[in-house]
């Protein structure tokens, strides 16, 4: 009586329904052909518009009568055709959520003419107000901070805080890619995590989901492991053998890695001996560039430090000029040509010199040499200072 459960029949589901009993499928989850062209090794995808639209609306009359009247619908479709599939359904069932898959399609390439295209829409409907959902299956479990956050009194024990929160439409589940150890040789394969999440928020453990277009028999595969039930139909051949294959990698155990993904993984295996003798050398090399650059910095320090004792020597020179000018005019009111003479052509040459060698050279006991001193004798002090203390100490020291 039930030989119909657990099958995927290769034929055409408007001919395979009849196999199945009215009012005893808990869940149709199925991802019909967008009409966008694709091969699928037959026709289904290639009609027009009036034809595809009239081909939907005859397999959606065929397959809503083996629901319970409980049961509840999921429909993968394209945003160029949801809006007259959904006006459908809607005619015959009550529609709950349009779920937005967000493919994670990377932002390269796409067209220049629109905005590209990175979703899905998947519409979910159901029979009556009493339909089965269970939410608790499918919740997201909150992180640590957010848990940390809410630990004050009033939440202790609140269970919505402990089993997580309810899924939004929005779903960002990334897409198979090429190397994914789910993908099969299907075109528009979707992925475990989302087919899962329907299962066990719309069909009851031990309830049966009715997939009408099993492509690479995904929906087949989340019904093993989730433990329901499933029926389901595929045109070609070559895909119910993909499905074939699949289910019994499931039931060994785990989905099987492709074979490519493999050699890869071998490869990279191999190599390692020969990246860790490759890394262990980096560092010596990295130990010798920074003694160059270390010796290169020293250079540069000294040459940068040479202009700039220059360019103090000079400010210093220039300021001292005036200064030693006044000096000397004023020790020529008070003592002989001789004495102005002595004070004057030293100073003005220990004012020309630069600032690091006048501070080396030791203190002499004359006028001329204690002025220099006093000329430069702190970083903090300004040229017109220095000047005028040299000038007072010449002055002082001719006179006595």
């Amino acid at each position: 009586m039930s030989d119909w459960l657990n099958q995927v029949f290769c034929e055409d589901a408007l001919t395979g329904l009849a196999r199945i009993p009215d009012g005893s499928v808990d869940l149709i989850l199925t991802d019909p052909p967008y009409n966008l062209g694709k091969d699928y090794g037959n026709a289904s995808d290639q009609q027009t518009v009036e034809d595809y639209l009239r081909w939907t609306e005859r397999w959606i009359e065929a397959a809503l009568p083996k629901l319970k009247p409980n049961g509840s619908l999921y429909i993968f479709l394209t945003w160029r055709f949801s809006p007259e599939i959904f006006v459908m359904l809607k005619k015959r069932m009550t529609m709950m959520n349009e779920i937005i898959w967000d493919r994670r399609v990377p932002s390269m390439g796409g067209s220049v003419r629109s905005y590209s295209s990175v979703h899905d829409t998947i519409g979910f409907f159901v029979g009556r107000k009493d339909y089965y959902f269970d939410l608790d299956a499918v919740r997201i479990a909150y992180d640590a901070e957010t848990k940390k956050a809410r630990s004050r009194s009033i939440f202790i024990g609140a269970k919505w805080l402990e089993v997580g929160y309810n899924p939004k439409d929005l779903w960002s589940v990334s897409r198979l890619h090429r190397e994914h150890p789910e993908r099969a040789d299907h075109p528009t394969q979707k992925p475990l995590e989302i087919i899962e999440r329907m299962l066990k928020a719309s069909c009851p453990p031990d309830g049966v989901v009715l997939d009408l277009f099993m492509g690479s028999g995904t929906t087949a595969i989340a019904a093993r492991r989730c433990g329901r039930n499933f029926v389901g139909f595929e045109l070609n051949p070559e895909y119910c053998a993909i499905i074939q294959s699949r289910l019994a990698e499931t039931d060994a155990g785990a989905l099987a890695e492709p074979a490519p993904l493999k050699q890869r993984a071998a490869v990279k295996r191999a190599a390692k001996p020969a990246v860790k003798k490759a890394a262990a050398k980096k560092p010596a090399t990295k130990k010798v560039a920074v003694k160059k650059v270390a010796a290169k910095n020293v250079d540069v320090k000294t040459v940068v430090a040479k202009p700039a004792a220059k360019v103090a020597a000079k400010s210093v020179k220039a300021a001292s000029k005036p200064r030693a000018k006044a000096a000397a005019k004023l020790v020529a009111e008070a003592a002989p040509t001789v004495a102005i003479e002595s004070a004057t052509k030293p100073a003005n040459k220990a004012a020309r010199k630069p600032a690091n060698k006048a501070a080396r050279k030791p203190a002499s006991k004359t006028a001329i040499k204690a002025a220099s001193k006093a000329a430069i004798k702190t970083p903090a002090d300004t040229p017109a200072k220095r000047s005028r203390r040299a000038v007072k100490t010449a002055t002082a020291e001719t006179i006595a």
